[in-house]
């Protein structure tokens, strides 16, 4: 009965999800090669969560964005939404589950087409639903408009004519035009100035309050996306090493990369030490990953087996997974050798 309940509140379910690119050369340009982008990597995200997915710059992040919503088809592996299998979907077949999943791009300068004024741009998702009239759209871009912070005075402005900011919450009003279940928003606040990120990381809470959203939230800020959402799971070279509630997250980490990022992050008081454990190096190359653990080559902490079995993402305590050999296999306390 329990498992049940638990499935029942399962709206993404994401199970060995893989994609490798080909390196082609030569005269026939045949495959020499292949990047690794995404590895094996299983999640899920619950009804109406945040599950935050953090890592460094080239960790597969993106990737695994554009995969869930399907902009990308999978190597292998599951991908299952609201209890459907769309991993092997063709683009007809996707047709019908696009509403309910929407994607906020990073760049809020790139993801608006220039020639297109605000209120075409908002509701171009509605373009494949043919009994939706003109004077319809408009009116539900103004509403959306309002719902963001912004005035049905913006319709008829083109992109170039507003800051930053407005231009990520008008990516947010398209993201909800469709009224989804899922949105997967890929670094929504990086590319804005700081009193901006909180303007844009509390509508998108209070939108989720009013909607019943689930957010997939990437992000390679740690500290954002500890005070954004519910679970983080962390993810290194293509592979999740760790998942985890967000809560006490930075006190509790186990894997000695999660406890690199969280020891990065800046501290308000200048008083307070730096910890001593500091994220050297340079994340593995896709194409030549190395054999064990990926992080290896870079952890204080490697020993014996390391370089030689690629840990498992384990249960190391209730709803908190890791995959490292360290203590057993149960990953790494503060300060633990």
């Amino acid at each position: 009965m329990e498992t049940n309940m638990m499935n029942a509140g399962e709206l993404l379910t994401v199970t060995d999800l893989t994609k490798h690119y080909p390196l082609r050369g030569g005269f026939f340009s045949r495959p020499t090669g292949w990047v690794r982008a995404v590895n094996s990597v299983s999640f899920s995200v619950m009804r109406g969560e945040s599950l935050g997915l953090v890592g460094e710059s080239g960790c597969g992040k993106s990737t695994l964005a554009r995969l869930v919503v399907r902009l990308l088809t999978p190597t292998g592996g599951s991908i299952r939404f609201a209890g459907c299998e769309i991993a092997d979907l063709d683009r007809r077949a996707m047709r019908p589950l696009r509403k309910e999943m929407q994607i906020i791009f990073q760049d809020p300068y790139a993801s608006l087409d220039p020639r297109m004024r605000v209120a075409a741009s908002i509701t171009e998702p509605l373009l494949n639903k043919k009994q939706v009239s003109r004077g319809e759209r408009r009116a539900l871009a103004a509403d959306l408009l309002a719902t963001v912070g912004l005035s049905a005075g913006d319709l008829d402005r083109f992109p170039h004519e507003f800051s930053g900011g407005q231009r990520q919450r008008i990516g947010i009003a398209r993201a909800l035009c469709v009224r989804p279940q899922l949105v997967v928003a890929d670094e929504p606040v990086s590319a804005l100035d700081v009193s901006i990120q909180a303007q844009i990381l509390n509508l998108m809470k209070d939108l989720q309050q009013r909607f019943g959203l689930a957010y997939l939230f990437i992000s390679h800020d740690i500290s954002v996306v500890t005070h954004f959402c519910s679970r983080i799971a962390v993810m290194y070279a293509g592979r999740l090493v760790e998942i985890a509630a967000a809560k006490g997250f930075q006190g509790r980490c186990r894997h000695p990369y999660t406890r690199a990022l969280v020891d990065a992050v800046p501290r308000p008081d200048p008083r307070v030490a730096l910890p001593p454990i500091a994220l050297e190096g340079e994340p593995p190359d896709p194409t030549d990953l190395p054999a064990g653990c990926p992080y290896h080559p870079r952890c204080p902490f490697a020993f014996r087996p390391c370089p030689h079995r690629r840990p498992p993402l384990i249960e190391a305590s209730a709803g908190h997974r890791v995959a490292c050999w360290l203590n057993g296999g149960r990953g790494m306390h503060r300060g633990a050798p």
